[in-house]
């Protein structure tokens, strides 16, 4: 079924009208931003000029812009005071297309591709609907236009956040593309990750691909069809486009610049790629023609992995995670069946299970009170970007504080858990059906709040499943079929930290996601669940499991033994 759900969406035609990007204008308007105002932080005076230069570059072509204007606390800065600018182009129908570019930058550096290039462009676009300055004026266009020049996008998409939560016009907005860096020398690619498990609709992806083709000669980079899957698990999207997915609108953000910051006091001028940001500027306003020419917009959101020119529908994903429970199901039940006909002692392979889901959960507490203390950061439901103080200033010894209490509670249940005999071959087979149980119920947990994120519950429930099987075997084989199993959450940690450049800030980074809301608390209590049921599959493979015996930290017969 998954095979046969895959197609091939074809592009809105291209516009007939000539291009009107005037490639020695926009590289000259992004100049002067990045020397006016190199530093563009939010709530800086150096971000309410660029805000009055974006303006008075508009009036310039007779385009008035609306303020929107607002407090925000963003990690790392705290409270601040941002600028959304819109103009509006009217058009013969109301759906809207929205193009925008954040002008803001994170301050270390000039900006001048990311995005001071954006933002020249958008403006560069916006000028062939103007009034007074242009020579010819393009007709006015089928749908209604909108140009956002966008505050915060540099610290995780505020502004675009705030567009698309707040304003009166994002209800009729069918399509969105984000102007990210375009100067840069590498290849250019297209981000479609959002706050959402749900992708921008096949259309509007393909004409973005097929217009940079046709200026560049060559197709943009898509993330890897893992990556994909991986972001519709957790689910992740970073950048402007991801808050107007995760609101059920169809966008993408086109770029050259990686995610992973630490370029900001190389990106000068001199570094401008002016031939790369030319072709991207007029495949930009390329899209836009031909979008606008559509007959229907690239309106809707659903899941779907990109392969080239192909695509795999979200549906048919979720169908096989979904139908991959059930073998692992019917062999549990038939387990459980086994073990209790056997009369084999369950109960005390749950009180071990539970012990440890309380050190899980002791640690979630302390690290939800190092979030308050300030330790993590909080209060923001946009993941921050890698180089943000929020994510790359820990306080040490705040850190160490919280690791010594959660040690402490680890070292509370080690004496409850640490063996004082080799536990009997019932009383494995018992760890090992209770283990598997509750990882069953964790996966159906896991399909309810995202059947997506099965993705990362699967490899452990096929390579754990055959734990049992060999209890007596080889050591090696039980630590691969254990290593195996954790290859879902460890394929999450490492297609954020790679996407991001994170290196060994990953963990925490993750750990900070939890902490600033950007992860759901069902998923959080699940992730804590799971992790209570690998230690305790962990110590049965590598045998150091005990049971726990009820109101004793002895298994049933040691006293006896003993005496």
């Amino acid at each position: 079924m998954l095979a046969f759900t895959i197609a091939t969406p074809g592009p809105f035609p291209a516009s007939t009208l000539p291009p009107a990007f005037d490639g020695g204008s926009a590289t000259q308007l992004a100049t002067e931003l990045a020397r006016d105002f190199p530093d563009r932080e939010p709530g800086t005076e150096g971000a309410l000029g660029a805000a009055g230069w974006v303006k008075e570059r508009l009036a310039l072509y007779g385009l008035p812009t609306t303020e929107d204007a607002w407090d925000e606390t963003i990690p790392g800065l705290g409270t601040v005071r941002l600028r959304n600018l819109v103009t509006v182009i009217p058009g013969a129908s109301t759906d809207a297309i929205l193009f925008l570019a954040h002008r803001d930058n994170i301050g270390s550096g000039p900006g001048a591709n990311d995005n001071a290039s954006g933002t020249a462009a958008l403006i560069e676009i916006e000028r062939g609907y103007g009034r007074l300055g242009t020579i010819a004026r393009r007709p006015t266009p089928e749908h209604t236009l909108i140009f956002l020049s966008s505050d915060g996008g540099a610290f995780g998409g505020f502004g675009a956040e705030r567009f698309a939560a707040r304003s009166p016009r994002r209800d009729t907005v069918r399509a969105v593309v984000s102007l990210d860096a375009l100067a840069g020398s590498a290849r250019p690619r297209l981000e479609i990750a959002g706050l959402a498990p749900r992708s921008p609709a096949p259309a509007l992806v393909r004409t973005a691909d097929v217009r940079v083709e046709d200026e560049l000669g060559a197709a943009p980079v898509y993330p890897g069809w893992l990556t994909q899957l991986v972001n519709l698990g957790i689910p992740f999207g970073y950048g402007e486009q991801a808050p107007f997915l995760g609101r059920e609108i169809s966008a993408l953000r086109l770029t050259t610049a990686n995610d992973g910051g630490g370029e900001a006091t190389s990106d000068t001028t001199a570094q401008l790629d002016r031939r790369q940001f030319v072709r991207l500027g007029r495949a930009a306003e390329s899209v836009l023609a031909s979008l606008d020419n559509g007959i229907d917009l690239a309106g809707g959101t659903n899941g779907y992995v990109y392969l080239g020119s192909r695509i795999v529908r979200g549906w048919a994903i979720e169908f096989v995670l979904l139908v991959a429970l059930i073998p692992f199901l019917a062999g549990v039940v038939d387990l459980l069946a086994r073990s209790r006909r056997r009369r084999l002692p369950l109960s005390d392979g749950w009180r071990a299970l539970r012990t440890r889901l309380g050190v899980w959960l002791w640690i979630g507490f302390v690290i939800g009170v190092g979030a308050l203390a300030g330790v993590f950061p909080r209060g923001s439901a946009l993941p921050p970007p890698p180089d943000s103080p929020a994510v790359t200033d820990w306080p040490v010894v705040g850190l160490a504080l919280v690791g010594a209490a959660a040690a402490f509670g680890w070292w509370r249940a080690r004496r409850v858990l640490i063996p004082t005999a080799a536990a009997t071959a019932e009383e494995v087979l018992a760890g090992y059906a209770v283990s598997l149980l509750a990882l069953g119920g964790i996966g159906i947990a896991t399909a309810v709040i995202s059947p997506y994120a099965l993705l990362f519950i699967v490899p452990s429930l096929y390579a754990w499943l055959w734990l049992p099987q060999v209890a007596t075997g080889a050591g090696w084989l039980r630590d691969c079929l254990y290593g195996i199993g954790l290859a879902g959450p460890a394929l999450a940690l490492v297609a954020v930290g790679t996407q991001l450049e994170l290196g060994l800030n990953t963990p925490l980074y993750l750990v900070s996601l939890m902490t600033l809301g950007f992860v759901s608390w069902p998923t959080v209590l699940a992730l804590i669940a799971w992790a209570a049921v690998a230690s305790q599959l962990g110590a049965l493979a590598s045998g150091r499991y005990t049971p726990v015996a009820r109101g004793r930290s002895e298994r049933p017969g040691d006293k006896g033994a003993s005496a």
